[in-house]
């Protein structure tokens, strides 16, 4: 949600800003706005709608003087308080004018503050619940800007990452967060704060991901950290193994179709990092801690939102037939709630591509009072979920820009594999069972390369059936879960109302819906329900659906059956969703680009759900 820039150094801030800002448009806005602190004093621009508005506001004034300074702040806004509006639009600042903000989240008790700051005189411009952030800080400005920080941050009840900086005190950026993400960055005469590293990246890979209710204070020649308390405190850095070029788009069109490509190079990094070769190969999960311990295992629980809970499904399904292990995929946000059932001897695995999901983190910190061992999954090293987790699996996918998932959820899925068949060796997998499986997924990026390489035939298959007003997706057991995720990705950027359902579930209810202005794909990658499923095709045929079929490449059992058949190299059909989820990805994103829309940034998604 939203996204936060701020630097303060030798250059000219502002561009620095609005730069910063366009890394940051993927996370979804719709307002933006800077503040630039210069001889001027303190000037605030900001533009209701697409950043271009914000830059033609201001094209005239760089180098004129007003916007002239070498540093400030920067947001775009995602409307929770208030319409979309140039006066919603953030940076806010307090009653002089001296005080600018810059938030993320949601202040919970805004409306009480509201009315004790208004009792005291306050005046309000805006709806946001972030204006009182900048009036309560006044309150307690007396020449301290870190000391006003820390006795307004006192009153706030929610979630928060902050960027404040003040006119009396013009040599440093105060940086906050509680359950929201910053990120600082150390660089040479200058320092930054942004909510993501790619807006970071053109000046330094030298990062500290700030942790829950710690200030940082940027100078330009040095950043201090401090407790919610003001009592100063060290930090290390952490470095960025990728650089800028990672998060650009390399000559593609979109984001989302570069990470559709890049996944065979996720897939291989995620594997081989966990593959130990010692005369026969085997599965190494040391930085997991796995051991003989794990045997003693009685439960697996899976807790994650969106499309990592897709993963969890699969996940599940993954366990329950490597390891024989009973397991549940739940949906944090669910979870959190329904006052759940714990059992110390769980495994409890958290997927989360950000690693700042806030119901995952709730759902994980439920869990971890009950002792159960916590295993997080996340593409961000150094996130909220990495470090409160008690052990941790990288996926190695680097950075993903797109709003919509592809490559995090393809390297999860892998990263869930290698734990569910290291559990099923320690519970009685053989050596022959267990090697036929390495050998599998070591397969899998080349086969997806060779589904990557006729993506034209589905995106002619898109140009034909791009307009369908419904769009279900069927399949049983692993097909099932992958539907889930097919049938996600295709409403999340193009607005197309899509489904997905258990094949079986067809006569329940769903068949109802079906008629000719609808598509329905079946997912056929389980052998033994070809016949199954070979009947809900000519079901939904019957009612004049327009058909298309997911399966192997050397199956021809649905030819005649479906009008289009799509097919993916054969690979053991528990591990069908790593390649059966590919065209799927595909046709949402041709789908997306035929509508004219930007599948990179769908309307009214983040890319991390940091608040309820």
């Amino acid at each position: 949600m939203c996204g936060i820039v701020g630097y303060i150094g030798a250059e000219e801030t502002a561009p620095i800003l609005i730069k910063g800002l366009k890394r940051l448009e993927y996370r979804g806005y719709d307002s933006a706005g800077i503040a630039v602190l210069g001889s001027a004093g303190l000037t605030i621009r900001k533009s209701k709608g697409a950043l271009k508005n914000l830059e033609e506001k201001i094209e005239g004034e760089l180098g004129a003087g007003a916007l002239d300074g070498t540093m400030g702040i920067g947001h775009t806004r995602w409307a929770t308080h208030g319409e979309p509006s140039d006066i919603n639009s953030h940076p806010h600042t307090d009653v002089s004018g001296k005080i600018a903000v810059v938030h993320n989240g949601i202040i919970e008790n805004h409306a009480k503050l509201k009315v004790w700051l208004m009792e005291h005189g306050v005046s309000f411009r805006s709806e946001t619940d972030t204006e009182v952030i900048a009036h309560l800080v006044n309150f307690y400005y007396k020449g301290d800007l870190l000391q006003a920080v820390i006795g307004a941050l006192k009153r706030l009840e929610g979630s928060y990452a902050l960027g404040i900086i003040c006119e009396n005190d013009p040599d440093r950026i105060i940086a906050v967060r509680k359950e929201s993400p910053l990120v600082v960055g150390a660089g040479k005469g200058e320092n930054l704060i942004a909510s993501d590293v790619p807006a970071l990246l053109e000046y330094t890979r030298e990062v500290y991901y700030l942790e829950d209710r710690e200030i940082a204070v940027l100078y330009r020649d040095r950043i201090e950290f401090y407790n919610e308390e003001g009592e100063q405190r060290q930090r290390e850095s952490r470095h960025v193994e990728w650089d800028a070029a990672a998060a650009e788009k390399g000559g593609y069109e979109h984001f989302m179709i570069k990470e559709i490509h890049e996944q065979p190079k996720a897939l291989r990094d995620t594997l081989r990092a966990r593959i130990k070769i010692a005369g026969t190969k085997t599965i190494n999960l040391e930085e997991i801690g796995f051991d003989a311990s794990w045997a003693k295992a009685e439960r697996v629980v899976i807790a994650a939102c969106g499309t990592a809970w897709h993963a969890g499904v699969i996940g599940k399904y993954a366990f329950e037939k490597f390891a024989r292990i009973h397991t549940e995929a739940e949906i944090a946000s669910e979870y959190r709630y329904r006052n759940p059932i714990f059992n110390p001897k769980d495994i409890f695995l958290i997927i989360s591509q950000s690693g700042e999901t806030a119901d995952t983190l709730a759902a994980m910190r439920l869990a971890k009072k009950s002792g159960a061992r916590i295993i997080a999954i996340t593409n961000v090293v150094g996130s909220t979920l990495a470090r409160e987790a008690d052990l941790v699996m990288s996926t190695l996918a680097g950075p993903e820009i797109a709003v919509a998932s592809t490559k995090a959820f393809t390297t999860q899925l892998m990263c869930v594999y290698l734990i569910a068949l290291q559990l099923g060796r320690l519970r009685g997998m053989n050596d022959t069972e267990l090697a036929a499986h390495i050998e599998a997924l070591e397969k899998l990026p080349e086969q997806a390369e060779r589904i990557l390489a006729g993506k034209e035939d589905i995106q002619r298959f898109a140009s034909l059936q791009f307009n369908k007003s419904k769009v279900f997706y069927m399949g049983r057991l692993f097909d099932y879960a992958t539907s889930l995720e097919s049938a996600l990705k295709l409403k999340e950027i193009s607005y197309t109302h899509s489904e997905a359902f258990a094949a079986g579930e067809l006569k329940h209810g769903p068949i109802a819906l079906v008629d000719e202005t609808t598509l329905v794909t079946a997912l056929c990658t389980q052998p033994a329900l070809f016949d199954k499923m070979d009947s809900n095709i000519k079901e939904v045929k019957a009612r004049h659906a327009a058909t298309a079929v997911i399966t192997y490449d050397d199956v021809d059992y649905f030819d005649k059956t479906a009008d289009q058949v799509f097919r993916i190299p054969r690979t053991l059909d528990s591990l069908s969703p790593i390649l059966a989820i590919i065209p799927c990805q595909l046709y949402a994103y041709y789908c997306s680009v035929l509508r004219g829309l930007d599948p990179d940034k769908p309307r009214n998604l983040a890319k991390s759900v940091t608040v309820e």
